[in-house]
């Protein structure tokens, strides 16, 4: 069997992040989320800061090489156009991705992952959402000023994954079809979301 890749997509202030460390600690795997963009610039070159503009919603270059954005596995050499582009920038973080998909088991958090391994046996793809006053809640102390602050932050941010979602991956970020399970930290706690990923993913290595 191959080895195991659990992706998991999240709500800022729902906890997805916390549960990805949780569930990699109780599996002993991997877990990624920020190492992925620089393994992306050691890979290609190209200076870390671009990959960080990109995924804040920044636009460095549109590249001519893929008008829609979309990820189709294809790579720009450094000498060829459309190079340092966003599309690029996405494509080397993908190509991070798959090749560690190869070498290890490992869970991984944004990046529109569950779209690059939509078609990977052994993956799981998860969406970790909460009610509204949980995300506030949650936010407070990481999150300077009032609440009307948070409340800016939050929707910018999830206005900032639905754009950045539609143009890599062609989708809806909250389409639960793009997904194997949608769990709402704000119900269940982050224990119980863990247990119910370790649950479905013991049920499909059967």
């Amino acid at each position: 069997m191959s080895n195991l890749v659990v992706t998991i997509a999240r709500e800022y202030g729902s906890g997805g992040r916390t549960v990805g460390e949780m569930l990699a600690k109780k599996l002993g795997i991997g877990f990624y989320d920020k190492q992925i963009i620089h393994m992306a610039s050691d890979m290609s070159g190209i200076d870390v800061g671009l990959f960080g503009k990109v995924e804040g919603g920044d636009t460095v270059k549109s590249s001519l090489f893929n008008k829609t954005g979309l990820y189709k596995g294809d790579l720009i050499a450094p000498n060829e156009k459309g190079f340092i582009s966003d599309e690029n920038i996405f494509n080397y973080q993908a190509k991070v991705i798959e090749d560690l998909a190869e070498k290890e088991s490992f869970v991984v958090v944004g990046r529109c992952v569950n779209h690059v391994l939509k078609d990977r046996p052994n993956t799981v793809r998860v969406f970790i959402h909460a009610p509204w006053e949980f995300r506030v809640r949650q936010s407070e102390g990481k999150i300077a000023g009032s609440r009307s602050d948070i409340e800016k932050f939050l929707q910018k941010d999830d206005k900032r994954k639905m754009e950045y979602y539609r143009r890599f991956a062609g989708g809806d970020w909250m389409d639960a079809t793009n997904y194997d399970l949608c769990l709402n930290s704000g119900k269940l706690g982050f224990e119980k979301c863990v247990e119910a990923i370790e649950d479905y993913i013991n049920l499909i290595q059967k």
